[in-house]
């Protein structure tokens, strides 16, 4: 990282943001938990129970595009971050910066969203703050959140977890949200088919643990693509992971956008799927829950050098790293 002063870089998901979190915030912060990095912390130091907490802040523009919205999507941003600890969500702050002019009708219709997604998470929101900047001073609306659930016991799921010979599972296909992010900025002069696969995934988790408690490893996509959560992983773990392209689920809209503008699907963001890491036993119990959608898409293998490598459609094999440069700003 050879910059002096904060890039758009440093919020992509790729490369340089995790430079810059291990260098000037994990290194002076660290604790013994935050330097973990997983989605959700767990704190174990409470009777009987396990803790998970997670927070998030959303600034994505424009707030609403095709398949949800900055409500919907702070709901969902945080029970799935929850969720990848295999924690049942409980409760989530909310916190409101608000520019001078919006519209009360566009505060209640983002409102309405975040009632709505909260209901289908089967999660409270039980406290919160307002404060108002100037006009212009702001963007429409920033959220911030915080969530909090309980992890039942034989749940023991990290990004620190995965074992070579484990299957790597997606759960749907990818790219679309940063599709229909780009559809939202009229950055694509023709029609395309793509919504935001934004959804809450933590009722599918929660069943998925009554069934195995053999998961080792849940990761949600989202800035910076398949391709950089899993290089996080194999950062973490300690291991190598081996892609299979044939398997990798693209819709053919999203593969036509890639195709015409240069992105690699592999590094566009997700805000309604999971990489799910378990041995390969307990694969169907992941299938049969997320349905013919979910895919084995590669393996967990050891690797000393932890590298993503990547089968080729046509039998190459091609390293995978970091998303190196910000595709799209303010995605979620």
């Amino acid at each position: 990282m050879n910059s002096k002063s904060v890039t758009m870089n440093f919020g992509s998901g790729g490369r340089e943001m995790h430079q810059f979190i291990n260098a000037y915030i994990v290194e002076k912060l660290k604790n013994g938990i935050l330097e973990k990095l997983d989605d959700a912390a767990i704190l174990e130091n409470f009777p009987n129970k396990k803790l998970a907490m997670t927070t998030d802040n959303y600034v994505v523009s424009p707030i609403f595009f095709e398949g949800g919205d900055i409500g919907k999507l702070c709901i969902c941003g945080t029970v799935n971050d929850l969720a990848t600890s295999g924690a049942k969500p409980y409760a989530i702050s909310l916190a409101f910066i608000l520019e001078e002019d919006v519209p009360l009708d566009v505060i209640k219709r983002i409102m309405d969203s975040i009632v709505e997604t909260a209901k289908e998470a089967d999660v409270k929101i039980v406290t919160g703050d307002t404060k108002v900047v100037e006009k212009g001073k702001g963007d429409l609306i920033y959220i911030n959140t915080c969530g909090i659930g309980f992890i039942d016991d034989g749940a023991n799921l990290s990004s620190h977890n995965a074992k070579p010979g484990d299957s790597v599972i997606i759960t749907g296909p990818i790219g679309n949200h940063e599709v229909a992010m780009m559809k939202a900025r009229e950055m694509i002069n023709f029609d395309v088919n793509v919504k935001s696969d934004v959804a809450p995934l933590n009722k599918k988790i929660e069943t998925l643990l009554t069934k195995t408690k053999n998961i080792h490893t849940i990761k949600d996509p989202t800035r910076g693509g398949l391709a950089s959560a899993l290089n996080e992983i194999c950062e973490h773990s300690k291991c190598g992971i081996r892609l299979i392209e044939k398997d990798i689920p693209v819709d053919r809209e999203v593969r036509a956008v890639c195709d015409l503008i240069g992105f690699d699907p592999l590094y566009l963001a997700n805000e309604g799927k999971f990489i799910i890491i378990c041995p390969k036993d307990d694969e169907n119990s992941v299938l049969t829950i997320f349905g013919p959608s979910a895919k084995v898409i590669g393996e967990i293998i050891k690797d000393d050098k932890h590298l993503l490598t990547l089968l080729t459609k046509s039998g190459g094999i091609r390293k995978m790293g970091m998303l190196e440069t910000i595709q799209l700003p303010r995605i979620c």
